[in-house]
């Protein structure tokens, strides 16, 4: 990954070589020839890291240290020095250097220094990030529905807020699985501990096993240093898996080891770790079947459901859509820094008879489409767009897709990126699975995209 590094030397030779090396490692590089001009550069530049000379006219090198971090807490600091004494190292590090290097330079531990430093970077802004999800509040209000279904729903949240069992949480696409994973952390005791939400196919496995679990250094090549799972990371927290599904029986033997005894291995490490993390785990692929075809091991799916929480679709609580929709929109408007829109008669009712295959998500993502559309306060059916997919869906649905398992994925495929119009960023989340993922099935299927074929960046 390239990084920004503002090298300060008034040894202009020494700096320039160093610029160069740094950006053949492919980093971004801008010199300072004093600590004054670094100073008036830190704006411009927004460095990730400084690599900076002591000795220099004017203002010092730990002077400027010192100044940078007072100011610059995330930005690190190596110093160069042509003088290996102590107590110039006391000061250095005392001052919040990061390390510190002994002229003459020597290239390759330039290189092994700031790689090593830009890594635990990455390891603290991961840490930041696990932080700031325990401390977000979590709003009771995501989750509508007065239906008895939902309420249901509700009351099993609250029974698990004060417990540690795992849950298994099933649902159809869209249909708000993680917010569910969400309300029994954030009502729990344990609120404040970190909140750390797992796509289960969204790596490989290996991957994945080393992101649970953690790996040791050397475990397997680019594990340069050791690191921690999020197993580890969670503390007295919740995992969220999702799509546990898509998991293969080896992890899921490690998964039950976790369930049943609380601890695993980290990958290539000799040593158990503990953990006291709760599962949250969650499937729209009926584990039963997955139990019964052998693809999924079924002592884990015992575990897993020792609490269930089925999320009905919309099409089984219609007549949560209207006050769904109304808070959907609310929330898009301020998104969207857009007055309130307000839903005609005409618009509710066509919402309340769509059958909304994608679920909330579909709902979301059709309302923020009317939002951006409709110029008036007022979001009409034509800015809905659910007429021409739901004739789609009628054509479609007259259509023989054939017998196979492959004839189904082309079908549904194609249904779902004619009725989002070529976009693929909504069609993957209608379809719950990642871009590259879907690229992968057009490519699979050789099937033509329809309109632009507009990727992730597209509204």
């Amino acid at each position: 990954m390239s990084r920004r590094i503002l090298v300060v030397d008034d040894d202009r030779p020494i700096a320039e070589t160093l610029k160069r090396y740094l950006k053949t490692s492919g980093h971004e590089a801008w010199i300072a020839e004093s600590a004054e001009e670094a100073l008036s550069l830190l704006s411009e530049v927004d460095p990730d890291l400084v690599i900076t000379d002591i000795c220099m006219p004017g203002m010092d090198g730990l002077d400027l240290l010192e100044r940078i971090r007072g100011a610059l807490e995330d930005v690190d600091v190596i110093v160069i020095t042509a003088y290996e004494d102590m107590p110039t190292a006391i000061r250095a590090m005392k001052a919040g250097a990061y390390d510190y290097l002994v002229k003459p330079l020597d290239l390759d531990q330039i290189d092994h220094l700031v790689e090593r430093c830009f890594r635990e970077q990455t390891l603290r802004d991961r840490m930041r990030q696990l932080s700031s999800d325990a401390a977000e509040p979590y709003a009771p209000d995501q989750l509508v529905g007065r239906d008895p279904k939902m309420i249901e729903v509700y009351k099993t949240i609250g029974i698990l807020a004060e417990n540690r069992t795992t849950v298994l949480v099933t649902g159809e696409t869209g249909t708000g699985k993680e917010l569910v994973a969400r309300a029994i952390h954030y009502s729990s005791p344990k609120a404040g501990e970190p909140f750390i939400a797992v796509n289960c196919t969204a790596l490989p496995g290996t991957l994945l096993e080393s992101e649970l679990f953690g790996h040791v250094k050397g475990a397997f090549t680019g594990a340069v240093q050791s690191r921690k799972g999020y197993f580890e990371l969670a503390g007295a927290g919740t995992i969220f898996l999702d799509e546990i599904g898509g998991t293969s029986l080896e992890l899921q033997s490690r998964l039950l080891r976790v369930l049943e005894q609380r601890e695993f291995f980290p990958v290539g490490a000799e040593h158990l770790r503990k953990t006291e993390a709760r599962v949250v785990a969650a499937t729209q692929k009926p584990l039963e079947e997955l139990v019964r075809s052998g693809s999924f091991r079924e002592d884990l799916h015992f575990r897993l459901r020792v609490m269930e929480i089925r999320l009905p679709p919309l099409r089984e609580r219609r007549g949560d859509i209207p006050v769904l929709a109304e808070q959907l929109l609310a929330r898009i408007a301020r998104d969207l820094h857009h007055e309130v829109r307000v839903l005609s008669d005409e618009v509710v009712t066509r919402l309340k008879e769509y059958d909304w295959p994608g679920n909330v998500r579909e709902l979301q993502n059709t309302l923020t489409r009317a939002a951006v559309l409709a110029r008036g306060g007022v979001i009409t059916p034509e800015h809905l767009g659910l007429e021409s997919r739901a004739s789609v869906a009628e054509k479609d649905e007259e259509k023989v897709p054939g017998d196979t398992l492959a004839d189904a994925e082309r079908a549904q495929l194609r249904l779902i990126l004619e009725r989002t119009e070529g976009n693929k960023r909504q069609a993957a989340r209608i379809l719950d699975i990642s871009r590259s993922r879907l690229d992968r099935l057009i490519e699979k299927h050789g099937i033509v995209v329809p309109g632009r074929g507009r990727d992730s960046t597209d509204s």
